[in-house]
C-alpha cells in the first residue's frame, strides 16, 4: 500500500573484473591492519620484554595495579619478584605486572 513496487531494469549492467578490485581491497585492509594494530602491539611487547630483562635488585617500580615498591629479590626460575613497600611490608608479584621502572628516589619523594 505505502511501499512502491521495485522493478528490475531491462538492460543488465556489464560485469567488470570484480576479483581484482576485491584483491586490491583485501591488500589495503591487510596493510591497514599491519600498520595500525599489529606493528604497534609488537613494539610494545618488545619494549616490555626489554624492561623485564633490565630489572635489578633495588629498582623502584610501578605495578599495573598502581603499587609502588622497591625490588628486594628477583626469582629468575619462576618469574616472581619480591617488592618491598616499606621497611616491614613485602609482597610477591609476577614480573609481568610491572608496568614501569621509576627513577631512583621517587618513593622517598612521595
Amino acid at each position: 500500500m505505502f511501499i512502491s513496487n521495485a522493478y528490475a531494469s531491462a538492460a543488465g549492467a556489464p560485469q567488470s573484473g570484480g576479483t581484482m578490485e576485491l584483491v586490491f581491497m583485501l591488500v589495503i585492509f591487510g596493510l591497514i591492519f599491519y600498520f595500525m594494530i599489529f606493528r604497534p602491539q609488537s613494539k610494545r611487547v618488545k619494549e616490555h620484554k626489554n624492561l623485564m630483562a633490565s630489572l635489578g635488585k633495588g629498582d623502584e617500580v610501578l605495578t599495573s595495579g598502581g603499587i609502588i615498591g622497591k625490588i628486594a629479590k628477583i626469582s629468575d626460575e619462576n618469574d616472581y619478584v619480591l617488592l618491598s613497600l616499606n621497611d616491614s611490608t613485602q609482597i610477591t608479584i609476577k614480573k609481568d605486572y610491572i608496568a614501569a621502572v621509576l627513577p631512583k628516589g621517587s618513593i622517598q619523594s612521595l
